[in-house]
């Protein structure tokens, strides 16, 4: 935790004023928007007390939960307890006990006196003349009477424990009134007070409370409680001036369309340090985890995205489901302009500012958290090559928010009973939440990114349409530098993807890098053979040329601009040549003027030197794809050493310092770049050599038309006959 507070204290001395300011400003907006709907609740009621009358607009039903709880315990507490057997076979095992006991003192050897006092040893009885008697009977008593009594009190114990002992009975000393009535009858009145002297003695309750039933049943009892229902018809006046307002008037406000939550200063200062706390942590999350998205376009979308959700979270009617806010539409639309893992933190950051200043229930937040979840997954196996898939995705989220939400109902309707309209309500919400926020990010994505300049992987499919005008012109108007572009799109697209870069990206600025040749298309080596035309160059001196071949990636950016391409398509303009050295012309001058007339620094690309992956595959590919193709045939081992050679002096020259690559990683490019050239390179069949003969050949085993035969035949050898005519002209 220290750790974070020295960096984010080392960040923000490190940040420009503007940043700090931009940084301010979205946790101030961010505060008003989930403050806001306070304000209004402090405008009508200060202190609790209602500065003016407030008259209902509409007919309003409010439960007055007051009362309504007050019953339910009332309710509850007259719910008697539910009681379930014991076990009570000890009770008949002491009776057991007992009887023997007074039938081993009664034949004791020993004098009366002595078996008197132990007989009474076995009776807790408190006064001293029922004790005396009750020994003097058990004493004196005949065996068959004796057995009669015993008899008795088995027959009374057993009709007892059916009927069931419980505890209160037991502590309110009714227990002999009980076994008093349960005696047979006809029992003699001294038999019958034994009787209940020796049962009360060992009996004990048979009958203890069911917790968990009872509670399940005062639970019950509970919920079938009908609320109490006040009514404010229209016009009636829902509080007056100067009146307490209780929480069934702020129910009633609440439900005329009123905010009744109540923050002070503190409150609001709470909000701010929260909301700044969050933007911080988030910060530092793209800088320490996802350093390529830490960029001001990227950070202000999902600045702007931020409040947009809070603030229709905030409008939201009060009410109204949460479970239609279109989180859904701003994980999918901050996934595509990102990726899913940072949108799934930096929604999880919004919805712990939303809980704070919206108070939303648990149940809604784990719906939430639950659906973000899977909508990462989803986004990130989308191949993004139809828009449509966003609206299939939607529907997916849709699919898991009402399992989700259905779940939860589930859950919590097995402890208690919940409306089904509420649960069908939820369901329907979640579900249209899904698909409403696909349709959302469909409508809008072409919008956010023309607002702020960053191209998704959407926008790099159309631009990798032929049909694009700029791709047009290159096709027309520059063939040779197309059909360049188009072999180093496929050299980049198969390196990026093995190093695991953006090959979509790579493939796009391949085909734009060179769009710049399209102001001077003449002066460049592989439209003139198409064109026919001699290399003007040789009437110009190397200095000259030199500009005009350095100054297309600048030229490009200007064309970028006029055709309102991404910025980040411009940096493949750009970055292609880095501050590489046109070493023709440079060599080319050294022989005209002298080697100590001429810099080296004067021959040089203005750069900037690639800083991506994907810029850096492109410098590597441009010149792979230039040299391999001068080559004649080049064998597998000439390949190879080309592409080692070039990226060697592309290290050699400094010209990869700034890009985040690996020797690995560029292993793996000079790899993939050999495996793709030696496919583009393949020998061709001779296929006109000796031809006759093998059509002759064939005409011989496999001919099924000899006319046909005969009539290539001789044409094959009229083309061999004019063939050899104009070698030997």
């Amino acid at each position: 935790m220290v750790q974070i507070l020295n960096d984010i204290y080392d960040d923000l001395k490190q940040a420009s004023v503007t940043n700090i300011l931009m940084f301010l400003l979205f946790s101030i907006l961010l505060t008003i928007i989930i403050s806001s709907q306070n304000f209004f609740f402090q405008r009508i009621i200060e202190n609790g007390i209602s500065k003016k009358d407030i008259i209902a607009e509409k007919t309003i039903t409010v439960i007055d939960t007051k009362r309504t709880e007050q019953h339910k315990k009332d309710v509850a507490m007259n719910i008697e307890p539910i009681l379930i057997p014991a076990e009570d076979d000890f009770i008949k095992v002491n009776l057991d006990t007992l009887e023997n006991s007074i039938v081993q003192i009664r034949h004791k050897k020993v004098e009366p006196t002595i078996k008197r006092a132990e007989l009474g040893m076995l009776f807790d009885i408190a006064a001293q003349y029922k004790k005396d008697y009750l020994s003097n009977y058990l004493l004196n008593v005949s065996d068959a009477n004796l057995q009669k009594i015993f008899d008795k009190s088995k027959l009374t114990l057993t009709t007892v424990l059916n009927r069931g002992i419980t505890e209160s009975e037991y502590e309110n000393s009714d227990i002999e009134k009980i076994i008093f009535r349960c005696i047979p009858p006809n029992t003699p009145r001294n038999q019958a007070n034994v009787v209940t002297a020796i049962l009360k003695e060992i009996i004990a309750p048979n009958l203890v409370v069911d917790e968990l039933a009872t509670e399940i049943s005062r639970k019950n009892a509970q919920n079938a409680v009908k609320p109490y229902e006040v009514v404010f018809h229209k016009g009636d006046k829902i509080v007056f001036e100067g009146e307490p307002v209780t929480k069934l008037k702020k129910d009633a406000l609440r439900e005329a369309g009123y905010n009744v939550l109540e923050i002070n200063f503190l409150g609001i200062l709470g909000i701010f340090s929260i909301v700044v706390f969050s933007t911080l942590i988030f910060i530092q999350y793209e800088k320490n985890f996802e350093r390529v998205f830490f960029e001001p376009h990227h950070l202000t979308i999902t600045g702007f995205l931020s409040l947009v959700i809070a603030l229709i979270a905030v409008a939201m009617p009060t009410g109204f489901s949460p479970n239609i806010l279109p989180i859904p539409a701003y994980i999918i639309i901050l996934s595509i302009f990102t990726n899913a893992r940072i949108a799934f933190f930096a929604t999880t950051l919004l919805l712990g500012v939303l809980i704070v200043g919206l108070h939303y229930s648990i149940e809604f937040v784990t719906t939430v958290l639950l659906m973000n979840t899977f909508s990462m997954i989803c986004i990130s196996k989308l191949k993004f090559s139809r828009r449509f898939d966003l609206i299939l995705t939607g529907l997916k989220i849709s699919v898991a928010g009402v399992l989700i939400v259905s779940a939860i109902y589930f859950l919590e309707k097995f402890m208690i009973d919940i409306d089904n309209a509420l649960i069908l309500r939820d369901v329907v919400m979640i579900f249209l939440n899904g698909i409403l926020s696909g349709i959302i990010a469909l409508g809008t994505l072409p919008i956010l990114e023309s607002t702020f300049g960053i191209i998704t992987p959407y926008g790099l499919a159309e631009l990798a349409d032929h049909n694009q005008p700029l791709l047009k012109r290159l096709q027309f108007e520059a063939p040779g530098t197309y059909h360049h572009s188009l072999m180093v799109s496929n050299l980049a697209e198969a390196a990026a993807e093995a190093i695991g870069a953006n090959p979509i990206l790579a493939r796009v600025g391949a085909f734009y890098h060179d769009i710049g040749k399209l102001k001077r298309p003449l002066f460049f080596v592989e439209n003139q053979s198409y064109f026919g035309i001699e290399n003007p160059h040789t009437k110009l001196n190397p200095r000259l040329s030199k500009m005009v071949i350095t100054a297309h990636p600048k030229d490009g950016v200007e064309l970028a601009k006029e055709y309102h391409l991404p910025a980040i398509i411009s940096n493949f303009m750009l970055q292609h040549h880095g501050e590489g050295l046109a070493s023709y012309f440079y060599n080319q001058a050294i022989a005209e003027e002298g080697i100590e007339n001429v810099k080296e620094e004067q021959f040089r690309y203005t750069g900037p030197k690639p800083n991506m992956k994907e810029t850096a595959i492109l410098m590597i590919a441009d010149a792979v794809e230039s040299a391999v193709r001068s080559l004649k045939n080049p064998t597998n081992e000439e390949i190879e050493e080309i592409i080692a050679k070039i990226i060697k002096e592309r290290l050699n020259d400094g010209q990869l310092s700034d890009a985040p690559i690996t020797l690995k990683d560029l292993k793996i490019i000079s790899t993939t770049f050999s495996r793709i050239l030696r496919g583009m390179q393949h020998q061709r069949i001779k296929y006109h050599q000796d031809m006759v003969k093998e059509f002759d050949k064939n005409s011989q085993t496999t001919s099924i038309n000899p006319t046909f035969d005969k009539d290539l035949e001789d044409k094959i050898k009229q083309l061999e006959q004019n063939k050899n005519e104009q070698q030997n002209n």
